[in-house]
Formats: structure tokens, C-alpha cells, sequence
């Protein structure tokens, strides 16, 4: 069943306007936290349910675009994720800040957050980019300083407001930049003149450096990504959320600006850097992390580069699948973090034991091995070869074998791994395979060039880690500043404080004061 074009612009808008509504219910009415608890839910289930509608009568891959919102399958699949983590997460806070002060302005911004991420998927316009990405970064603001007695959350929330602001001016610069070489603030329009050109003239280029710049601020690369590691101050269901739906919502800014920088090479380049040199400085910085939200926070930073990386080669269906699985799974790694801590004591029960050197060499030929062959016998290629040497790299761990026991019932501990293992790397294989045959109407234009760079860096990042794995005594000065960060975060902090100087430290409370904090409020602001 068609719907005609108008009535599919509703019904993409409409969970916008449902959120807008429960924001406002919960900012200005005098429900009681349970009443808004219920509404929030009740509301967010049928704007989850309105958008998976919308999807079933969505036939072609563009639903509606009239030069303000645009409604395509793509997008409805990710505000459908969105709200569905959305309801999920509203479900978990509403029992982990039972009895918690501040529930109203937590529903009120929760809201506020989801209607701004729909609206910022459906935007076909410059002014609803801006609006939309500015409305995400303040309404978050509020909940990472829920506890406003924290310093930590209240540094991270100041130097996330410092990137933030500086990203806006990038983004809007990068905005009047193209607005005045096409004549017109509509993205469709933008897309329209790219492709009746060979090559971007000198303005566009600009602007898609500095939109390139704007994403890499909000995303959180290096060497401004302290501020997600400190986050962690917030409360957990927070976490969640700026790790499943904000953070990444820069891979989709560049999957929908694909046309403008498949004609700027320095934009790419400058994406590449940082992409590549995030995802292998942190992935080294997430193994030696031992607390499980800052753990997942460095592999959250790493998964950014790696994504951001992926849209400097032109892999852009490879960017949204890897968007759309990071979502997944850091929200439910966040809200199940309490249980990773009795499988950790578990698991110190056993003694770990190190992989063989044999199989930290045959590893990565085998994992790379298992994926041509898998992409050969489909017939199509999906990706360029290199990228399956990239792929290998990342999934070879996963082949890893452990020398722990001796004798039979050694090799059948060993011969189990290594099932396993080929069977999670053919599984990951097909599965990313099949995102290529999905109507997302996502065009690839891989870049030779850049991905044997990208393969050098991935190559080099599991060298390190074998070498870790094989000794890891000699390298434990490199481990060591390994688990510092590389003292990055430590000069962006200083120079934050610096040039924008605030009292991040809360001032000392009286102990009634204290006592009077900790007591429910009668009514709540």
C-alpha cells in the first residue's frame, strides 16, 4: 500500500511531535514522576510503533523529500532503532532513578534528546541539521550533570559544551558556505549540483572540510574525546544513551553528505587521519582499561574512528551496518554492566593463559581467508579486497587458541576454539554481506589509496596486540602509557580550563544541606 507523498512527510514527522509532547508534559505539568514515567513510555511506544508503520508502507528507498525533511527507508530504519533504544532505556531509568530527585527534568530532557535525533534524521535542510544537532547537545547537557555534585561530570559536560559550540560554528560555517555557491539551503538541491559537476569547485571543498571537522568534534575523536571517558559520572541509562544514539550520529551525517565528500579528497584525507589514528590509539588504550564503563567508553571512541574511517574509504553501507550494531549492542552492554561484574569474578576463578604464537600468526590469514572466499562465492563483491584483509585483522582474535592444557583433552579444547571461532567469523561475514543487498539506497565508492593505508594502520594496531599477548613484561612501558591515554585528554583539559575557565568543582555543602539533598522533594521544579 502507497501512501500519497504528504501523508508519508506526517507520518516521518510525527515522532518529533510525539517526543515534543512528552517533553512539554514533563517540563510543565505537575504529574508526579510516576505519572511521567507512564506517559513517557506509553508516548515512545506509539511513536516506535507509527514509525515501524510508516516503514511497512514505504516501498521505494525515498518515501518524501520537499526540500526541508527528508523521509528515506534508511533513515526511518534508524529512527525506529533510535526510539526502540529510546523506550528501552525510559523502561530502565524509570526503576533506576526511582526515588532520585530530578526525575521530572530527566523525562523533560530525555524527550527533548529523542525528538531532536528524529528530527536530525529527517533533515533536508541546513537550518533543521543545525537546529536539530545544537537542540541534541543542549538537551543532554542537563543529564550529564545529574549529579551536579561530581566534578568529573561537570568537566566532561563543560569540555563537551566547548566541542560542541565549536562544532556549531564549523557546521554553520560549512552551511553558508554551500548555501551561497548552490543559492539554496536544501541539501536535495546541494546533491543536485554536485552531480552535474566533475569536480567540486574551491567553496565546496571548504565546506566539506569544516563539515568534516564539525562531525570529528562531536563524535568524539581524538584528541578531543575526554570528555566521553569522564561521562561516566552520569548515571548508567545516560551512558547508554549518548553511546547508542548521540554520539554516532556523525557516521549518519556523513553517510548523508556521501555526494559532497566523494568530491573533496582533502576532506576524506583529513577524515582518514583522524579516523584511523583514533581507532588504533584507542583500541590499544580499551585492552588495558579495567573498569567496565570506561572500558566500554575507550571501545566506544575506538568504534567511532573505526566508523568514521570507514566513511573516508567510500564503504558508506558499511558505515550504516556498523552504526546500526554499536547502537545495539553499547545499550544493552550499558544496562547489563552490572552482571559483567559477577561474570568477571567468575572468570578469575580460571587461570587465563595467552594465545599461542601460532595461532596470533595464522589467525589473521585465516579470518581473512574465511571472508574472500565467503564474498567470492556469493558472486558479488561487496568490498574491496583490502578491506577484507582489514576485516580479518579485526575479527582474528576470535581464532585465537590458548595452550592452557596439554594432551588430548588439549587439542580438543584447542580444536573447539577454533570452530567456534571459524564459525563467528563466517557469521559476522554473511551477516555483513547481507547488509549490502538491503534497499538502503547507500552507494559505495571505495578509495583504493586510503584503504591500503587503513590496512597498514589495522595491521599495525594487531601487531601490538600480539606483541602484548607474547611478552607482555618488555612492553610495559608502552602498556603504561597506553592505559594513561597517551596523556592527550590531559593537554585538552588543560587548555579548556585555560581558555574557558569555570568552576567545575561544586562548592562544599553545609552537612543540612546535605541531609536536605538526600530527602525526596514534596514537589519537585
Amino acid at each position: 500500500m502507497d501512501l500519497p507523498p504528504n501523508l508519508y512527510g506526517i507520518s516521518a514527522l510525527a515522532p518529533v511531535v510525539l517526543m515534543t509532547i512528552a517533553f512539554a508534559v514533563a517540563r510543565f505539568s505537575s504529574w508526579s514522576p510516576a505519572a511521567l514515567w507512564k506517559g513517557f513510555q506509553m508516548l515512545s511506544i506509539a511513536t516506535l510503533v507509527l514509525t515501524l508503520v510508516t516503514i511497512t508502507l514505504g516501498n521505494p528507498p525515498l518515501l518524501v523529500s520537499n526540500g526541508w525533511i527528508t523521509a528515506s527507508l534508511f533513515s526511518l530504519s534508524l529512527m525506529a532503532l533510535v526510539q526502540g533504544l529510546g523506550t528501552v532505556i525510559g523502561s530502565f531509568s524509570s526503576r533506576y532513578l526511582q526515588g532520585e530527585a530530578g526525575q521530572r527534568r530527566y523525562v523533560a530532557m530525555l524527550a527533548a534528546v529523542l525528538a531532536c535525533v528524529q528530527l536530525l534524521l529527517l533533515a533536508d535542510h541546513w537550518l533543521v541539521l543545525i537546529v536539530a544537532w545544537a537542540g541534541v547537545s543542549m538537551a543532554l547537557q542537563p543529564l550529564l550533570c545529574f549529579y551536579p555534585e561530581r566534578p568529573f561530570a561537570r568537566l566532561a559536560a563543560l569540555k563537551k559544551r566547548i566541542a560542541d559550540r565549536v562544532a556549531d560554528v564549523l557546521l554553520v560555517g560549512a552551511a553558508v558556505v554551500a548555501w551561497k555557491e548552490v543559492g539554496s539551503g536544501s541539501l536535495s538541491a546541494l546533491w543536485g549540483q554536485i552531480a552535474q559537476q566533475q569536480d567540486s569547485n574551491l567553496a565546496l571543498q571548504l565546506s566539506a572540510i569544516m563539515l568534516v571537522l564539525a562531525v570529528i568534534l562531536r563524535t568524539a575523536l581524538l584528541p578531543v574525546h575526554g570528555w566521553l571517558i569522564q561521562v561516566m559520572e552520569a548515571p548508567t541509562p545516560v551512558s547508554a544513551l549518548l553511546h547508542a544514539g548521540v554520539v554516532n550520529l556523525g557516521g549518519f551525517v556523513l553517510i548523508r553528505f556521501a555526494p559532497l565528500l566523494e568530491h573533496a579528497a582533502l576532506a576524506r584525507a583529513v577524515l582518514l587521519t583522524f579516523g584511523l589514528v583514533t581507532a588504533v590509539l584507542a583500541g590499544m588504550v580499551m585492552l588495558t582499561r579495567i573498569t567496565i564503563k570506561v572500558r566500554l567508553a575507550w571501545s566506544t571512541v575506538a568504534q567511532m574512528g573505526f566508523m568514521l574511517l570507514e566513511c573516508a574509504l567510500g564503504l558508506y553501507t558499511l558505515a550504516a551496518l556498523h552504526l546500526i550494531g554499536h547502537s545495539i549492542y553499547k545499550a544493552h552492554a550499558f544496562l547489563s554492566a552490572s552482571t559483567v561484574v559477577r561474570q568477571t569474578r567468575l572468570q578469575a576463578l580460571y587461570t587465563a593463559s595467552a594465545p599461542t604464537t601460532t595461532s596470533l600468526v595464522a589467525a589473521p590469514l585465516l579470518a581473512a581467508g574465511i571472508v574472500l572466499n565467503l564474498v567470492a562465492f556469493a558472486g558479488k563483491t561487496a568490498w574491496p579486497w583490502w578491506w577484507s584483509a582489514v576485516l580479518g585483522l579485526a575479527w582474528a582474535p576470535l581464532l585465537w587458541m590458548s595452550n592452557n592444557q596439554a594432551g588430548a583433552k588439549g587439542a580438543a579444547c584447542r580444536s573447539g576454539q577454533l570452530i567456534s571461532g571459524t564459525l563467528l567469523v563466517t557469521g559476522l561475514t554473511l551477516v555483513t554481506y547481507a547488509a549490502h543487498l538491503l534497499p538502503l539506497g547507500l552507494q559505495d565508492s571505495p578509495h583504493a589509496m586510503g584503504g591500503l593505508i587503513a590496512l597498514a594502520g589495522m595491521a599495525t594496531l594487531y601487531v601490538g596486540l600480539a606483541l602484548l599477548q607474547i611478552a607482555p613484561i618488555r612492553l610495559e612501558r608502552w602498556r603504561r602509557w597506553s592505559y594513561s591515554g597517551f596523556y592527550v585528554d590531559e593537554a585538552y583539559t588543560r587548555l579548556a580550563l585555560l581558555l574557558w575557565p569555570a568552576h567545575w568543582v561544586p562548592t562544599s555543602r553545609t552537612s543540612d544541606e546535605l541531609v536536605a539533598s538526600q530527602l525526596p522533594p514534596q514537589i519537585e521544579a
